[in-house]
């Protein structure tokens, strides 16, 4: 198959590394031509423009930063005048519910098949192909590209367009709050003078473990946030789970919460941090 990736960011270079051991021929694209550059010694055809990207490939791939981004891809007229019919898009992108299925309906009528397939499992999932990788969109057309999403880790298929966007959304809300409450049982067990790493061992396989209070846990103890996610696309995913919310009558309070508290820490300075770097704005937070 020809494949064509675009977005070269901390998501799409692991992604395209795997992508890169299968039998395709991967070309890539990135806004930023240099960022893409890197990964030509892995064996990756770089692309110099949209046009070029999207020409003669079986399948289209965007990993990028938000709506914003993808719309501006998507929506660009060397897009959508040199993709193929019968082309599939898969935006791996995390955007709202809405945009996946403004999408959808744009290259439905050009013939082009598009599903939307975010992710969750951050840059180690990304690394070692173990992503969570929900599917929007025709499962006729999930089935047939179901081989390629396996490369990255673990499709399901969840409905119909949108459907993987929607599912993402339910993702990031217990993402960031689950953050917060491992940042305050952090916080009262230092306070308590236990010894943190013995306390997570000691929560291993109860009712409170999970992958955010082993990995994200151990980031706030040996302060380490590096970002694997980082504070801006937390707070862009939370932005969008409120507003996706507020269209359909939702109140979400807790969601509120941590979105102001992400909103705090992007004022301050933070956004390229990781996203368990809420620990120290839990912390001093009076």
């Amino acid at each position: 198959m020809k494949i064509g990736f675009i977005g070269t960011g901390l998501m799409g270079v692991p992604m395209i590394k795997n992508l890169l051991k299968s039998k395709n021929k991967i070309s890539i694209f990135n806004r930023t031509i240099k960022k893409a550059e890197k990964l030509r010694k892995y064996g990756a055809i770089v692309s110099l423009s949209i046009d070029q990207i999207v020409k003669d490939k079986d399948v289209i791939i965007t990993m990028l930063t938000d709506d914003k981004a993808v719309n501006q891809i998507i929506s660009s007229k060397k897009f959508l005048h040199n993709i193929n019919k019968k082309t599939t898009v898969i935006d791996m992108s995390s955007t709202k519910p809405i945009t996946a299925l403004n999408n959808y309906k744009k290259l439905k009528k050009l013939g082009v098949y598009f599903l939307d397939a975010p992710v969750s499992g951050g840059t180690k999932g990304a690394e070692d192909a173990s992503l969570a990788i929900m599917v929007g969109g025709d499962k006729r057309i999930f089935k047939k590209n179901l081989k390629v999403l396996q490369i990255f880790g673990n499709p399901n298929y969840v409905g119909k367009s949108s459907s993987g966007q929607a599912t993402k959304l339910a993702n990031q809300i217990i993402v960031g709050i689950t953050i917060g409450a491992v940042s305050e049982s952090i916080i009262l067990c230092k306070k308590l003078g236990l010894n943190l790493k013995n306390v997570l061992k000691a929560l291993e396989g109860g009712w409170a473990d999970s992958k955010i209070l082993q990995t994200h846990g151990l980031r706030m103890i040996n302060d380490d946030f590096r970002p694997r996610g980082k504070v801006s696309s937390q707070l862009k995913d939370m932005e969008n789970i409120l507003i996706t919310a507020k269209m359909n009558n939702v109140n979400l309070p807790l969601s509120k919460i941590i979105r102001n508290m992400y909103k705090q820490l992007s004022k301050k300075g933070y956004n390229n941090l990781d996203h368990s770097y809420l620990f120290k704005e839990i912390k001093n937070y009076f």
